[in-house]
C-alpha cells in the first residue's frame, strides 16, 4: 500500500512538473526566442526554423532517443519517462496552439529569469518523481555507458550546442547569452527542488588536545548532536581530536564564541550541508 501511494505521488510530481515546464517554455522562453537546456531548448530553436509546434518537435527529438535507450534504462524509469515526455508534449501544444497562452513577459531579463525558474522547478519535480524529461539526459546516459565521458560533461556539451544554435538561428549573440543565463537559473532551481533549502552547516572542530571537555560543553550548552573522533596526525607523531557536527546557521555564531572562549588555538572549519538525510538526535559521542 505504501509503495502504491509513493508511486501515485511520483506520477503527480511528473504531471505537475511537466505542466510547470510547459508554462515556462510557452509563457516566457519561446515568445522571446530564448532557449533553455535539453530538448526543450532545441525545440524552441527548431520551432523558429520549421514553424512546427514545439511539443511536436520535442516528441520527434525524444521518441527516437527513448527507443534507442530502452535497454540502458530501468523499466520503471523508462515508463515514467515516456509518461513525462507525452505529458510535456500535450501540455506545451495545448497551451501554445489550443489555448494560445499569451506571452507573460516581453522583457528579456524577466523572461529569462522566470523562464529559467519555471523550467527548473518543472524539471526538479520531474526528477523528484523518478523520471527524465528525455533528450539530453537520455543521450548523455548512452554516451557515458559507451565511453569514459561523464554524464554531466555530455549534458554540458549538449547545452552548449543548444546555446550556440540559438545564437546562429536567432542571429543574436545577446539571445544566446540570455539562453545561457536561463540554463544556469534552471539548474539552480533543479537543485533547490531536489535538495531543498538547507539551513544547516557542517562543522569540524580540531585540536592537538583532548576535546572531550569541549564536546561536553557544546552538548550541554547548545544541545547539539555530533561525534568526537580521537586519532593522530598524518605522521602519527601528534594526537588529534576532531568534533564533527551539524548546526543551524542561526546558531553558528554562538558556537564560534563558545569555541573561541574555550581555546583560541582550536581550529574550526565550516562547510555547506548541501543534502541531509536522516536525523541524529543523540548527544556528541566518541569513536
Amino acid at each position: 500500500m505504501k509503495y502504491f501511494k509513493t508511486e501515485i505521488l511520483n506520477y503527480c510530481f511528473i504531471l505537475v512538473g511537466s505542466l510547470v515546464l510547459a508554462v515556462g517554455v510557452v509563457g516566457f522562453l519561446s515568445p522571446n526566442n530564448i532557449a533553455t537546456g535539453g530538448t526543450a531548448g532545441l525545440a524552441i530553436v527548431l520551432h523558429h526554423v520549421f514553424k512546427l509546434p514545439i511539443g511536436v518537435l520535442m516528441a520527434l527529438i525524444n521518441i527516437p532517443l527513448l527507443l534507442v535507450s530502452l535497454k540502458y534504462l530501468g523499466r520503471k524509469f523508462a515508463v515514467k519517462t515516456v509518461v513525462c515526455i507525452f505529458s510535456i508534449v500535450i501540455f506545451v501544444d495545448t497551451l501554445a496552439e489550443i489555448i494560445q497562452m499569451p506571452n507573460l513577459s516581453n522583457d528579456p531579463l524577466l523572461a529569462t529569469l522566470y523562464g529559467g525558474v519555471t523550467v527548473g522547478i518543472g524539471l526538479g519535480l520531474i526528477f523528484k518523481g523518478g523520471a527524465s524529461a528525455g533528450g539530453g539526459t537520455i543521450l548523455a546516459k548512452i554516451i557515458a555507458s559507451k565511453t569514459d565521458v561523464k554524464t554531466s560533461s555530455v549534458v554540458l556539451i549538449l547545452d552548449a550546442i543548444v546555446v550556440a544554435s540559438a545564437g546562429l538561428v536567432f542571429k543574436s549573440m545577446e539571445l544566446a547569452l540570455w539562453s545561457l543565463v536561463s540554463i544556469y537559473v534552471a539548474s539552480r532551481l533543479i537543485d533547490a527542488v531536489l535538495i531543498g533549502a538547507q539551513n544547516q552547516k557542517i562543522v569540524h572542530i580540531s585540536a592537538s588536545k583532548n576535546l572531550a571537555e569541549l564536546s561536553r560543553v557544546i552538548s550541554e550548552t547548545m544541545g547539539v548532536s555530533g561525534t568526537l573522533v580521537k586519532g593522530d596526525n598524518l605522521k602519527a607523531t601528534e594526537r588529534k581530536d576532531i568534533i564533527f557536527m551539524m548546526i543551524d546557521k542561526n546558531r553558528l555564531n554562538a558556537l564560534k564564541q563558545l569555541v573561541a572562549n574555550y581555546d583560541e588555538n582550536v581550529k574550526m572549519i565550516v562547510m555547506e550541508a548541501t543534502e541531509v538525510l536522516g536525523k541524529e538526535s543523540a548527544p556528541i559521542h566518541s569513536i
